[in-house]
């Protein structure tokens, strides 16, 4: 059962700022499912994370690709995020033919994974849920709980 939860309204605007207080209430925590309605802003929302981290790398929906990773520096060394999409998966056994598994495993990186619901059966360890909700063309809620 969820124990926290952060609630932010925000528009594109305010995005940074949003991605900013998100990380810092959460990113003890290394993986982060982002659900929510095509369209809602999960990729827009973690390439703002990405960029406040300062992810060099090119960042993109892992839509085809199923997993991207990125790199950032932290306190001297190099960082790894796995950004994963799930929309495609059938089903729990597809990701981990896939090695989802193995990045939801590397307890030194980070994870973000979009439609998490897809294979919930994944997530083993702790994770913060982060659902974004549309209000309207340019207003935004996000929901996060840690769990």
């Amino acid at each position: 059962m969820p124990h926290e939860a952060l609630q932010i309204s925000y528009t594109l605007s305010d995005l940074p700022a949003a991605a900013h207080q998100l990380w810092q209430w959460a990113h003890p925590m290394r993986v982060f499912a982002f659900s929510g309605s095509l369209g809602a802003g999960k990729t827009t929302f973690i390439h703002a994370i990405c960029d406040m981290l300062g992810v060099q790398d090119a960042v993109s929906s892992p839509t085809f690709a199923l997993i991207n990773e990125y790199r950032f520096p932290s306190d001297g060394h190099e960082e790894t995020i796995y950004h994963m999409d799930w929309y495609r998966l059938r089903d729990a056994d597809e990701a981990v033919d896939a090695g989802m598994d193995d990045a939801l495993g590397d307890t030194a990186a980070w994870c973000f994974i979009e439609w998490p619901e897809k294979a919930p059966e994944l997530f083993m360890s702790a994770y913060v849920e982060v659902r974004l909700e549309t209000v309207d063309e340019y207003n935004r809620i996000l929901v996060a709980t840690k769990n």
